[in-house]
């Protein structure tokens, strides 16, 4: 079985980015206009580099950190069903954008990911907090608390955008959709790849505090920095991917489950899939959400919740009868 799964993430790590590669170049060609554009020449150049790639990029960025935040989110809660929509981060990150957007008018984006990312690692560490003060003997009970915890935080977050006319601005942090991105609207999403960069190197780290934090402390790591260095890559790629597109809901459940039920936990070993199936899969679901009604679009984070709703019963289902899920 080793042999196996070391043979199957050699070979079919390539294989996966083979499809992500052909799924990008079908993402570039699809649009209203066609693959380019209505007119000819300059006009077309100029809409494939100023819109389609654009997209394409965000697709890839916003797929990748979303499933990595998921990943690193379980194993520091120990708990396969968490995840930022599962946790209260995304609701956290959205009133944080909002309360700003209310007490200063007209703060560019880069203010906006920083209140974001302050608002979501709040109350990711509520819910860390929530999660060590009560004993759950179920496993399932982990996400319905965040779940709970993220609808308490989002009511406050509807009312205050009720009042301040910013229903419109709310909703549209609350669903994907990648119609809006053109060049100058994404490119503060590269942010989310530097993110990549800082939690591969901590990829062992993550693994061990997977373990507890006694085993973590004795093999003489801070249990304490991990977990906030955890806890701020998701808050801030949640953040990133709330301001540009909206929340895409679970992404970070979906992937790194499929991905554990194959190679493990190893987060080392089980990142770049993580990584490379979360872009397939938002951009799969974004060529699907703009083929079913073309040509008009069906915003991604309907897609991805129609699609992660399913799975997420499955895997509800599944501990049940076969007892697979641990916290």
């Amino acid at each position: 079985m080793d042999s196996f799964q070391r043979s199957f993430s050699r070979w079919g790590l390539w294989a996966l980015i083979a499809l992500t590669l052909v799924a990008s170049v079908v993402s570039l060609g699809i649009g209203a206009a066609g693959a380019s554009g209505a007119s000819s020449g300059t006009n077309d150049i100029n809409l494939l580099w100023t819109s389609r790639v654009p997209r394409t990029i965000a697709l890839l960025l916003a797929g990748s950190a979303m499933a990595l935040s998921g990943m690193i989110m379980q194993m520091l809660a120990r708990n396969r069903f968490a995840e930022p929509s599962t946790a209260g981060t995304v609701d956290s990150a959205a009133l944080g954008i909002v309360l700003v957007m209310v007490l200063v008018p007209g703060i560019p984006v880069m203010g906006k990911l920083a209140v974001g990312a302050l608002a979501g690692l709040a109350g990711t560490l509520l819910f860390m907090l929530i999660l060590k003060r009560i004993p759950m003997r179920d496993p399932l009970m982990v996400p319905l608390l965040g779940i709970m915890l993220g609808n308490v935080i989002g009511a406050v977050a509807s009312f205050i955008a009720y009042r301040t006319d910013l229903l419109q601005s709310l909703g549209s942090m609350q669903s994907a959709s990648f119609s809006a991105i053109i060049e100058g609207r994404y490119e503060l999403m590269w942010i989310a790849a530097a993110l990549t960069v800082v939690a591969f190197i901590a990829a062992d780290r993550f693994t061990v505090v997977g373990l507890g934090d006694n085993l973590t402390t004795n093999l003489g790591l801070n249990y304490t920095r991990i977990v906030l260095l955890g806890l701020a890559i998701v808050a801030l790629n949640t953040a990133i991917v709330v301001v540009h597109v909206g929340a895409i809901p679970f992404i970070g459940l979906v992937v790194p489950n499929l991905v554990a039920m194959l190679l493990g936990d190893n987060v080392r070993r089980t990142a770049p899939w993580v990584l490379v199936l979360g872009m397939l899969l938002v951009v799969v679901s974004d060529i699907f959400g703009r083929i079913i009604n073309w040509p008009y679009e069906v915003p991604l984070g309907l897609v991805m919740s129609i699609v992660g709703a399913a799975v997420f019963l499955t895997m509800l289902l599944r501990p049940r009868r076969k007892g697979a899920v641990h916290g």
